[in-house]
């Protein structure tokens, strides 16, 4: 199976959504150190997103590191029209994802972490559902792997030794 590459962030026009923020507390000898958790999703509303995660004393520079994380880990979402080209259920820890295609004009039915993944893909009309932990972080990586497992028909063809209207019907 091949592996689609890592995108190059620098060249895209990103957009970004904070999707949780957790205060996390480290208890140490002298009482407690407060730290903030931050999830972030970025993407160029055109088949690119990425999400990251980052941690910091103080809230603006957890979202900063976050941000500069998802960039790091974008990845290429293979788009049919405004929708995927197939349905597929992501799995991440406990969180399953289930992502169907939908007729245009449909709009995101979708969750909030999942919508959020979905919007910054640049994915239009779909369907989906969470099954499994309602866990934020959860939600998104399996939406993510969701995501990365989508085949284009084209590959299909190529590693089946078909043409796509054989793959198609």
């Amino acid at each position: 199976m091949e592996q689609r590459g890592r995108i190059d962030a620098s060249q895209l026009d990103v957009k970004e959504k904070v999707i949780s923020i957790n205060r996390v507390t480290k208890v140490v000898k002298g009482g407690r150190n407060f730290r903030f958790s931050v999830l972030v999703v970025v993407g160029d509303e055109n088949g690119h997103v990425g999400i990251g995660m980052a941690k910091a004393v103080e809230i603006p520079d957890a979202i900063r590191k976050a941000i500069q994380d998802a960039k790091k880990n974008m990845i290429e979402v293979p788009l049919k029209d405004t929708t995927v080209p197939h349905e597929i259920i992501g799995r991440y820890g406990a969180g399953r994802v289930l992502v169907k295609p939908a007729k245009e004009g449909t709009g995101i039915i979708a969750g909030g972490p999942v919508r959020a993944v979905l919007e910054l893909a640049g994915i239009r009309d779909i369907r989906t559902k969470s099954l499994g932990s309602s866990n934020p972080r959860n939600v998104v990586n399996a939406t993510i792997e969701a995501l990365k497992l989508l085949k284009k028909p084209e590959d299909v063809a190529k590693i089946r030794g078909k043409s796509v209207e054989e793959i198609l019907g």
